[in-house]
């Protein structure tokens, strides 16, 4: 593929690569943020983490009559400037992983999409190259101009335009797309396209098993939302609770800021945050 980075250099991939007919191609196994986009994400990231830094280790440090000091003033800033740096640098990866999950998501069904209207099109008696041209049209009032796979059926027609392997342009199609159902396709496709394999009854087929497939990926999705709404409660949990605890009881709270009670606030954050990521890894089933 025109452009690849090797992962040995540890270098990122890039976004787009120029296809054979010097089109830009979307890269879907990697999200680049926009400056801005990044920093607004930390941003966001930061105020939470230092408020609940705050919230966990605000006032240490006070004298004998409860009253701050200036080591309190500084800890008030350190300690939750230090919380909201670490959750703005955890919160950007993830959050890039999960749009990147989301663009695969979207590509799958809209590659689903165009499955079925080859399908229909084929089997109306159209060749390939004639289909692809067809399904561009019709996808065209069913999606935004910007939609993935309308970007990917123009690169195809592209190609058939400028003589170009049909099968090389649905291969690269699917080497980008991180996707093993479209890259399966494609090399299926390579190889009963030039052997005079019965194209209507691959493609059919792989609509078949995609769709069922993505069912069975929403029921699985359904049945696991209910444990992830759990799960996000209970990381909430603690949260609420110290800071109802310190609206309601300020004496009471004064103990989370002695030596034994920043121990054991420590050591029961890092515990949820173990069993968040935990949790997370649990319920997040890779089909």
């Amino acid at each position: 593929m025109a452009g690849h980075f090797s992962k040995k250099n540890k270098v990122e991939e890039p976004q787009y690569y120029l296809s054979a007919t010097n089109m830009p191609t979307y890269n879907y196994k990697v999200y680049h943020m926009k400056l801005i986009e990044k920093t607004l994400y930390f941003l966001l990231a930061f105020i939470v983490g230092a408020a609940v830094g705050y919230l966990f280790y605000g006032g240490i440090g006070k004298d004998e009559f409860g009253m701050p000091t200036p080591t309190t003033w500084a800890l008030n800033i350190i300690i939750p400037s230090i919380v909201g740096i670490i959750a703005g640098k955890l919160f950007v990866p993830m959050r890039k992983k999960a749009l990147i999950a989301k663009q695969k998501k979207e590509l799958s069904h809209q590659f689903r999409d165009m499955l079925d209207a080859l399908t229909t099109s084929i089997g109306a008696g159209k060749n390939v190259n004639d289909s692809f041209f067809g399904i561009y049209e019709d996808l065209k009032i069913q999606y935004d101009s910007d939609a993935y796979i309308l970007h990917e059926l123009e690169v195809i027609i592209s190609g058939i335009h400028n003589n170009i392997a049909i099968e090389d342009v649905l291969e690269d199609f699917g080497v980008r797309s991180g996707n093993d159902d479209i890259l399966s396709f494609a090399n299926v496709f390579r190889i009963s396209y030039r052997k005079g394999g019965n194209i209507k009854d691959i493609i059919r087929n792989t609509h078949s098993i995609l769709s069922d497939k993505m069912e069975i990926a929403e029921d699985i999705e359904t049945l696991v939302t209910s444990n992830k709404l759990e799960q996000n409660i209970m990381t909430l949990m603690p949260i609420v609770l110290i800071a109802a605890i310190k609206m309601m009881s300020p004496e009471f709270a004064n103990n989370f800021v002695t030596t034994t009670g920043i121990i054991s606030t420590t050591a029961s954050i890092v515990i949820f945050v173990a069993a968040y990521f935990i949790g997370k890894a649990v319920l997040d089933i890779k089909l």
